[in-house]
């Protein structure tokens, strides 16, 4: 998304931090609206229904989406040189002037049939996450194929790269499999929820050392390794307080993916910063223009650990 929007917004006049800020801001709503890979192994190391985490994503990813977008326009008002931009006379509107409504038409159909192929047979519980998935694939190439715009070439192509993300997802969960069972015989989780229980904390420090304990961890690993590492640890000591662990699994996913947008090490900004390829543009200037949108973040996760429902 780094080489799509930077270039674009760039061209309209944006300022380059806040232009990086909103790429890296934004990814966090990948992980959070369904489908998120986030979820799947979340749910998997909590033993959770895919669908309720699905579900549960909805709400807190347009809450997210809707707080960036008053972020935006108050910085815009308040902060107009950070944000800059002007309207461009020489791109858009040409373009759009050129296409019919029919034109619209047929390119917003392939996207619509594949969102209602996918999200409509997980919630209408016609089918599972993974039929879901087969499902959407073999629509998307029916739609390539109908287009002309799929080759052996291409087919081949997806073919390796899907056979690529598949093996490392694999690997992932029968190493979080191993990981939790020798949580399991080493004690560490009832030991962990034993010296919580000792300490007394009532559920919000409880949450509070969580969410402090993301952070940490967001700015050295992925989120996928934090939710395989940390969830285990506080799952004995949540289950005395009768928590959600659906609620707390969107709870997980945020927090987890602010400390990526925090220095020193926040791995997101360093992936835009090998990604952009622009000298011009400094490691500090990427997570400078990312701090607005962390600091938003943070806020949107106070209010979900607020209001569980």
């Amino acid at each position: 998304f780094t080489r799509v929007a930077v270039p674009e917004m760039k061209h309209f006049g944006f300022n380059s931090r806040f232009t990086v800020g909103v790429v890296a801001g934004s990814s966090v709503l990948g992980m959070l609206i369904p489908p998120s890979a986030m979820l799947i192994i979340y749910a998997i190391v909590t033993e959770q229904s895919v669908g309720q985490l699905f579900l549960a994503g909805i709400v807190p990813g347009l809450l997210l989406s809707l707080a960036y977008v008053i972020l935006i326009i108050f910085l815009s008002y308040v902060f107009p040189n950070f944000v800059g931009g002007h309207e461009s006379k020489d791109v858009a509107a040409e373009e759009w002037a050129q296409l019919t409504w029919w034109d619209l038409v047929a390119k917003t159909i392939p996207v619509v049939v594949l969102v209602v192929v996918v999200l409509g047979g997980i919630y209408g519980g016609i089918v599972t996450p993974v039929e879901a998935g087969a499902m959407g694939s073999l629509a998307a190439m029916v739609i390539a194929i109908v287009k002309r715009s799929l080759s052996w070439r291409d087919l081949w192509e997806v073919l390796v790269e899907t056979g690529y993300i598949t093996s490392a997802i694999l690997f992932l969960i029968i190493t979080a499999s191993m990981y939790s069972r020798m949580l399991g015989v080493a004690g560490l989780p009832t030991l962990f929820g034993e010296w919580l229980q000792g300490m007394d904390f009532s559920l919000a420090q409880i949450m509070t050392l969580y969410v402090i304990l993301m952070l940490m961890l967001g700015t050295i690993l992925d989120t996928a390794s934090i939710i395989l590492i940390v969830v285990p640890l506080f799952l004995s000591a949540l289950e005395a307080f009768g928590v959600d662990l659906v609620w707390f699994g969107i709870v997980t996913v945020v927090g987890a993916e602010i400390g990526l947008l925090t220095p020193p090490l926040g791995i997101s900004c360093f992936v835009i910063k090998s990604t952009i390829n622009d000298p011009d543009v400094s490691l500090a200037d990427i997570f400078i223009g990312a701090f607005p949108f962390a600091v938003t973040m943070l806020l949107v996760l106070v209010l979900l650990i607020a209001y569980p429902v």
